[in-house]
């Protein structure tokens, strides 16, 4: 599969950005500002260097990591949709849940809900240590 040219930009950022080495360089980062404070007098401009630094790396961050999220969810609907789709006793009619409303997977939700506390009664119903 070829990858266009963001998927791979973001995948290698996202990649480097949680690794260890990437929350230490950001720590020292902040270190190496906060210990300039006073060669600055604590001065706007000192501040404002952090402040938008900090900004222009969250903002980006945000769209990377929402790209990655989205194609881990796509990814993991798909298993689980194979895997649905592979047992022959599951219910297709969940396989595409995920384009439910709001209000109907909370539906659903309490239907699951109450079919597991269903499920409990009746074992604890045909448990012979319970009686």
């Amino acid at each position: 599969m070829k990858k266009n040219f963001f998927e791979r930009f973001s995948d290698r950022v996202v990649c480097i950005t949680g690794s260890p080495g990437a929350f230490i360089t950001a720590s020292l980062l902040v270190i190496v500002w906060a210990v300039c404070g006073p060669l600055f007098n604590y001065s706007e401009t000192w501040q404002l260097v952090i402040n938008t630094g900090t900004t222009i790396v969250t903002f980006l961050m945000v769209f990377l990591i929402q790209k990655t999220q989205n194609k881990d969810s796509k990814a993991i609907q798909i298993k689980l949709n194979e895997l649905i789709a592979s047992y022959e006793k599951a219910s297709n009619r969940l396989v595409d849940i995920e384009d439910l409303t709001e209000e109907e997977l909370d539906k659903l939700h309490k239907y699951y809900e109450k079919l597991g506390q269903l499920s409990q009664e009746k074992e604890h119903s045909q448990d012979p240590v319970q009686k």
